[in-house]
């Protein structure tokens, strides 16, 4: 979970990022994945709106500069956008007053994502229909925003295919059952992301977006306390990283706006460390370690952990691969929204 920062969470993520420095420093695809890729391309906006990915760039790279939390929180939210009814921007409708339905944002699973995130695309689309209008879908700005705050973040620059509609359904009851737990088993996360056409290679590489990110403490609190009923800390978690957690996360009683660096090492960094902060029990998720402690993941764990260039080549594949899922065309099934926030009609 990506999750917005206050001051003591940043002295908390700050010693965090001491305690762990490394010494050296001073200091499978689906049967119709095929049709669904013909249906996107990356010149798609070529003559309808040519500027499009510099105007987005613009945007994004303004945003991360006055508030870098837009990164992860725009991944993530690109993430929980393809789960639910796939890539069509239903993630981004607010719910209607006085109708008696929740639209996906507005669902408890995803109480959690971060304001900056939807203002980046805000910003980002109104940049868009300032020279485009009525031309570009919100789905299409949040997977190009996606890809710039990896880059923006020292990940990979990859091309992006576009063409998607905007969805026409938003309901927050479909929310939980299509996105991952903090304490799912890998056979679940397996199932799940092979519910949407993804393997399990897919899976490891697109959690290494945990590179960067935080997590509130509710997530992984029973790690430090009660791990599986024992009334014990989990047995995966390196010592020092379990001291450091408790002290910001008691087991009743904490300050519920604390949030943790996914990445201890280098927190504010898209690289592979993650990987190699599971092979030392630095996972922060239980749904993180468990990528190493199982047999079936561990090799991609590894071989992502040992070449970043590596990582990179495969995260960009995975993150063209996720953003085919549930994909929109033409006004049977969708629409081009001029407020990302509100349906057409």
């Amino acid at each position: 979970m990506f999750m917005i920062l206050s001051s003591s969470s940043l002295l908390f993520s700050f010693f965090l990022f001491l305690l762990f420095l490394p010494t050296s420093y001073c200091l499978t695809k689906p049967a119709n994945a095929t049709r669904r890729h013909r249906l996107l391309s990356i010149d798609y906006y070529a003559h309808s709106c040519p500027q499009l990915e510099q105007l987005v760039a613009s945007a994004t790279a303004q945003q991360f500069k006055e508030s870098p939390i837009s990164g992860p929180a725009t991944i993530r939210l690109f993430f929980h956008d393809c789960f639910v009814e796939g890539c069509d921007g239903s993630i981004l409708i607010q719910s209607k007053p006085g109708s008696g339905v929740l639209a996906e944002k507005d669902a408890y699973d995803n109480r959690y994502l971060a304001a900056e995130a939807f203002e980046s695309i805000r910003k980002a689309k109104a940049l868009v229909e300032s020279k485009c209008p009525g031309v570009v879908s919100c789905a299409d700005i949040l997977v190009i925003a996606a890809r710039d705050f990896v880059h923006l973040a020292g990940g990979p620059y990859y091309q992006v295919k576009k063409g998607r509609w905007d969805g026409r359904i938003s309901k927050a009851d479909r929310v939980n059952s299509n996105l991952p737990r903090a304490n799912s088993t890998v056979d679940e996360l397996i199932k799940l992301f092979k519910s949407k056409g993804l393997t399990m290679e897919d899976l490891v590489v697109l959690s290494g977006a945990h590179t960067i990110g935080f997590a509130h403490c509710e997530h992984f609190v029973n790690r430090l306390y009660n791990y599986g009923g024992t009334k014990q800390p989990d047995p995966a978690i390196d010592p020092r990283l379990l001291k450091a957690l408790k002290m910001s996360c008691p087991q009743f009683g904490g300050n519920s706006d604390i949030v943790t660096p996914f990445d201890v090492s280098t927190p504010f960094t898209f690289d592979n460390a993650y990987y190699g902060n599971l092979e030392s029990k630095l996972g922060l998720l239980a749904t993180d370690q468990a990528l190493f402690l199982d047999q079936r993941t561990k090799p991609v764990v590894q071989a992502m952990g040992k070449d970043k260039q590596k990582f990179f080549q495969e995260f960009a594949a995975a993150m063209e691969k996720m953003g085919s899922i549930g994909v929109k065309r033409g006004r049977r099934h969708g629409e081009k929204r001029k407020d990302c926030g509100i349906h057409m009609s």
